[in-house]
């Protein structure tokens, strides 16, 4: 994000080694999965929507996901009073700068700025740090101002450390692997579902009409293909008594 989250558990396919470059995992993007778009919605309206805006995006627009009016008025529409408005928070600038150190930023296009990959790593890389203001921080955006507030749902992971020794000799700690000190509502198998969901629909904020985009976009290339076929022997047609 421009400024963007049970026993035993690790992420095995993240890497924490200090100055390695951060492994993000591959987040389970299916714009044609309505189902799991309109969870992503209900996720996003619920814990995003709070501080984050996407101003870029209209309520009414999730009809495209498979929602009705109604079900947008009922179910999703918290911040606003008609289906047409954009989804803007009510938190002032000022408020946010002072809490947070920064405005959360806009979400509408945030995967494709940041990726939907790393969007999805960071919302499940949070853990305990009691030296943060919020009491948290992320493995993948260090020192991070956003708190988790998806804690409930994933638990409080903590981390545990292992001492490495750097070129010049000097031992320094790093995160080797995620314990679980206070379990949340889901399961890690299900809080990454989740997650994913969320995910999704935030790569489908960033571009509600790409599935359009990419149907017209195949209907004109094979258009221009059978033309091209036409045109070619059209032209041999015309230039046969040519030389």
């Amino acid at each position: 994000m421009k400024k963007l989250l049970l026993g035993l558990f690790l992420f095995p396919a993240m890497a924490f080694a200090s100055g390695a470059e951060i492994h993000l995992d591959h987040a389970p993007v299916n714009l044609h999965d309505q189902e799991s778009l309109q969870r992503g919605a209900r996720v996003f309206v619920n814990y995003c929507l709070n501080c984050h805006s996407a101003s870029y995006m209209r309520y009414n627009r999730m009809q495209d996901i498979g929602l009705t009016e109604a079900q947008i008025k009922d179910n999703l529409l918290y911040a606003a009073e008609k289906p047409g408005e954009t989804m803007q928070v009510a938190m002032r600038k000022a408020d946010a700068k002072a809490w947070f150190g920064a405005p959360p930023p806009d979400l509408s296009v945030i995967t494709r700025s940041r990726g939907a990959d790393w969007v999805y790593t960071y919302l499940r890389s949070f853990y305990r740090d009691d030296s943060r203001p919020t009491g948290w921080n992320n493995t993948v955006f260090d020192k991070v101002g956003m708190p988790h507030v998806m804690q409930e749902l994933q638990g409080h992971m903590v981390p545990i450390y292992r001492t490495e020794k750097s070129e010049d000799g000097k031992e320094h700690h790093v995160i080797d692997r995620f314990e679980l000190a206070k379990p949340g509502k889901l399961t890690q198998a299900e809080y990454d579902a989740l997650v994913g969901d969320l995910t999704n629909y935030l790569n489908w904020v960033g571009e509600p009409a790409q599935g359009d985009r990419m149907r017209i976009g195949l209907a004109v290339l094979l258009f221009l293909s059978i033309f091209y076929v036409v045109a070619f022997y059209l032209k041999k047609e015309f230039w046969k008594d040519v030389h």
